[in-house]
């Protein structure tokens, strides 16, 4: 595929996530005081958070918003996921998505770093591109919640420490709070994953959700 023919794609699905967001956020400017009470989270990640061969309502916002309601919490979880994206991919877009934005999310679950290390690129640069859009999104006035990964075995103890130990370090670095492992309670279970045996299904997504559940309550006070 040429650059100019990938541009244009990563153009089209960054515009889209962008309008889908901001179609939504548009809703809150002038709306009644009992919907502009209800939080706005935006799950920035890639196939694992965008519900990747998945029926609508199925994947990881939908989900997440439906706990959330089931809990009291008055909230709406928008999809800010792109199936493919690296580190650096999220960092590109972050100003396509929120650059014409009226209004900033409460919330950003921030869980990108899985294609990075899938493609064995170098854990420094994930950290940097993390680092800025962590960065990025705090400076906008949106809190962060960091949604971590694990290297997989075959990527070497070397590898896997400085990979895994990234987002502890930037948790801590940007005080930020921390879900070590987005796919914790799924990973390696057949009955919880796709036929790709990477990608969560649907009662997968549900373990994902009910496991992280409690850091974005508590990140919301």
């Amino acid at each position: 595929m040429s650059g100019s023919c990938k541009s244009r794609i990563y153009g089209d699905a960054a515009r889209f996530v962008q309008a889908a967001i901001g179609a939504f956020l548009l809703l809150f400017v002038g709306a009644s005081p009992s919907l502009a009470e209800t939080r706005v989270i935006v799950a920035y990640g890639d196939s694992l958070m965008a519900g990747y061969q998945l029926k609508p309502g199925e994947g990881f916002a939908p989900q997440l918003e439906k706990a959330l309601k089931a809990k009291g919490i008055s909230a709406r979880v928008v999809s800010g996921a792109v199936s493919g994206d690296t580190t650096a991919a999220g960092k590109a877009r972050m100003a396509w998505v929120l650059g014409g934005l009226k209004t900033k999310p409460d919330l950003v679950i921030l869980g990108l770093g899985a294609n990075d290390m899938l493609r064995g690129l170098p854990p420094a640069e994930a950290r940097a591109n993390l680092d800025a859009m962590i960065a990025g999104f705090r400076k906008r006035g949106s809190k962060v919640l960091i949604a971590g990964m694990l290297a997989t075995p075959n990527m070497g103890k070397a590898y896997a420490a400085d990979f895994n130990g990234m987002y502890p370090a930037l948790a801590k670095k940007h005080g930020v709070p921390l879900y070590p492992f987005f796919m914790k309670g799924v990973v390696a279970n057949k009955a919880l994953l796709l036929g790709d045996g990477m990608h969560p299904n649907p009662k997968g997504v549900a373990v994902i959700v009910q496991g992280i559940l409690p850091s974005v309550e508590a990140a919301l006070r």
